[in-house]
This record gives structure tokens, sequence and C-alpha cells, in this order.
């Protein structure tokens, strides 16, 4: 068996074992201790059972099915699959909560010379209290979260100090779309509406960050061809992101440029006229190399030749690699990836894995000053739920 088979099914053992464990304490939590009578104890234990199985068949749905199956059974199974992180979650703090208010009233009673006996029927009062306390503060965030990820995105204006960028830029808007996730579930409706919104902005430049599609061309080529009605003044511009190699890297560079996107490999651009421009550079995402084909992040290769006096701005993917581009002269490295978190709290796993997770962050190495904008992203992955962390297009504003 080769590597890469050898990893993916690891990969797919052990996330069936995290759903499965995670649905045995929610059974064991919501159902069991709360003690439910006949019928309900049958009916939630089935379909409990039910909706586990529903995620992952509703994720081979996107790449097995067809029509509406394809459509409908990853929306379902992703949403269920973020209501259940959440109910998790809220069970989860709410143990917590009671075994710190057990532990506190054992401590109690063994100061009392007489402690209380056991009281079955309060036991079962908690387990029910949880447990209704659970479900609610779950339902409403994932009401709250579904409504968030799946209305228009924030707009967020970022003015940056740039020190070399010439005067006659200052001013210089890039509108950043990161993150789409074009596929199953984002269709042709909140890719027209992202075209609306950023062209609204009337932006210099338009910066694609990568990870916008989950898809082949076939499947999604007549939903991505909405983008070629972006406009701004300096051209609209693509990097890769990790998605695009899953679904198919080479038709998509090849699909893109056709819709007249600039796709930067690894390369860099001016921005500007003759009097007065910049440099933008983009670089494959971080993790192309493990892909072949020769794809990979090199960013001497894009730099290579370039007047140091000149301001320079990176597109990248993913927020890694910011010593060394501000070592190599970046100014400004405009990424995405991270989603922000996306979903309270898993924004925590998030940070422990990236040290620049949303918003702009100043950098200094070597003596160098630099900047890495980080995007919420514009779409999300998954569950349609963001949970302090809206969707965003970023209209950054570059000054002397």
């Amino acid at each position: 068996m080769s590597r890469p088979v050898t990893s993916f099914a690891i990969f797919v053992l052990v996330s069936l074992a995290i759903l499965g464990g995670m649905h045995a304490y929610l059974w064991v939590r919501l159902v069991r201790d709360p003690g439910l009578p006949e019928p309900w104890r049958r009916t939630a234990t089935v379909l409990l059972a039910l909706l586990a199985l529903a995620v992952p068949v509703g994720m081979f749905a996107v790449r097995l099915g067809s029509g509406w199956v394809a459509r409908v059974l990853p929306i379902a199974a992703f949403t269920w699959l973020g209501a259940a992180f959440l109910l998790f979650c809220a069970v989860a703090a709410l143990d917590l909560a009671r075994l710190a208010a057990q532990g506190l009233a054992l401590v109690v009673e063994w100061m009392r010379a007489t402690p209380d006996p056991p009281d079955p029927e309060r036991r079962a009062f908690i387990a029910r209290a949880v447990a209704g306390g659970a479900v609610l503060a779950a339902g409403g965030a994932t009401g709250l979260s579904f409504r968030t990820a799946t209305g228009p995105a924030e707009i967020t204006e970022v003015p940056i100090r740039i020190e070399r960028l010439p005067r006659a830029l200052s001013g210089l808007t890039i509108a950043q779309i990161t993150d789409l996730h074009v596929g199953p579930i984002i269709r042709e409706r909140e890719v027209r509406r992202v075209v609306e919104q950023t062209n609204a902005l009337h932006p210099d430049v338009i910066a694609i960050t990568g990870d916008l599609v989950d898809g082949s061309v076939r499947e999604l080529g007549a939903v991505v061809s909405h983008l070629a009605a972006l406009r701004a003044r300096h051209g609209v511009y693509f990097v890769t992101g990790n998605h695009e190699y899953y679904s198919g890297v080479a038709p998509w560079v090849e699909e893109l440029r056709r819709l007249g996107i600039r796709v930067l490999r690894n390369e860099r651009v001016a921005i500007g006229d003759a009097g007065a421009s910049l440099d933008l550079a983009g670089v494959d995402d971080w993790s192309a190399g493990r892909f072949g084909g020769g794809h990979g992040v090199d960013l001497p290769r894009a730099l290579a030749g370039r007047d140091p006096e000149r301001s320079l701005v990176l597109l990248a993917h993913q927020p890694r690699g910011v010593p060394e581009a501000v070592r190599s002269g970046v100014e400004l490295q405009v990424s995405g990836h991270t989603h922000g978190g996306q979903l309270f709290p898993f924004n925590f796993l998030v940070s422990a894995a990236y040290p620049y997770v949303k918003g702009l962050y100043a950098h200094e190495e070597a003596g160098r000053r630099g900047y890495v904008y980080v995007s919420r992203g514009t779409g999300y992955w998954g569950p349609p739920m963001r949970l302090g962390s809206p969707p965003e297009i970023a209209k950054i504003v570059l000054t002397t």
C-alpha cells in the first residue's frame, strides 16, 4: 500500500473514531443520564446514530453522488457536524461546571459531621437540567452561526503604512477574497454576491489568496465563471491554496487564466505605471511541494532580480514563512487559510497551530519590519457555520 493511501486510511479511521466518540458522549449525557422514558429513549438513540452515520455518508456523497443527492446530503451532514460540535462543547462546559460544584459540595460535606445521603432524584434533575441547557445553548449558537456564515461578507478596511511605497500610490487599495470554498454548498448565488461586493469597493487590485474551490473544473467551472466579472484598475490576481491541489490544480490554473485572472506561481508583477509602481509577488501554497508537478513555494524565485528599494507585497495562502518574507524585503504579506478559527471554540486549536490567525500583525526580523494580514476568509469550509469569526472581504489601503 502506498504512503498516500496509508495516510488517507489512517486519517479516515481517526476521524471516524473521533466522530463516534463524540456521539457516544452525547448519547450518555443527553439520553442515558437524564433517564429518558420509552419510547423517547429509543427514538433519541436511533436519531443520534443516524445523524452520526449521515456525516461520513454526506462527505462521500460530495465525490460519489450527483444531482440533488450530492447537494442536499453534504449540507445536512456538515450542518449537523457543526451543530454536534457545538452541542459537545456545551455539554462538556456544563459538565466541568457541574464537577467543580460537586467537588465544592464534597468539601463542604466532609467538613460537616453528618453528610447528606445521596439523592437519586436530585441527580436525575441535574442531569436533565444539564442536557436541556446544553441543547438550548447549542441550538441558539447553531442558528446564529449559520446565519453569519451564509450571509454577506463583512467589508473590513485595513489601512497599512508602507515605508517604501511611492507617494503617488498612497491610497492604493487591494481587495482580498480568500477561502471562498466554492463547492457543493457555496454556489452561484454566493459567488455573484462576492463579485458584486468586491466590485462595489472599486479596488485598484483584487487578490484571491487561495482555497477558491472544492471540486473539479468539470463540476464547478460554470459557478466559478462569474469571477470573470471582477473588475480592478490594475487587475485580478490569484495564488493557489491547499484545496486547489485536492481539486486538480493544473486545470484550475488554466481555467482561471481563461477567465482573465492572472495566476502568480512563484513570480511577481509591477503594479502601477512607469512613474510609480510597486512589486506584487505570489507564491504557491506552502503544502504544494508534496503534490509534485513542479509545484511548491519558492520565494527566492519570485523575488529573483528585483530592485530591493522597491515596495513589495506578497500573496501567500498560508500565513507561514513570514520571517523569511520580511528578511527578503516583503513589507506586507496577504494571507488566509485559518478562517480566523471559523467556529468557536475551535479557534483555540487554530491559534495553537498558527501564530497569526486573523487580522493585522507586525513582524520584526533581522532589523526589518513587515506586516502580515490574515483574512478570516470569505466563505467557509465544512459546516456552513461561523461563530466568533464572520466572513470578510478585506479592503487593504496602502499609505505612505
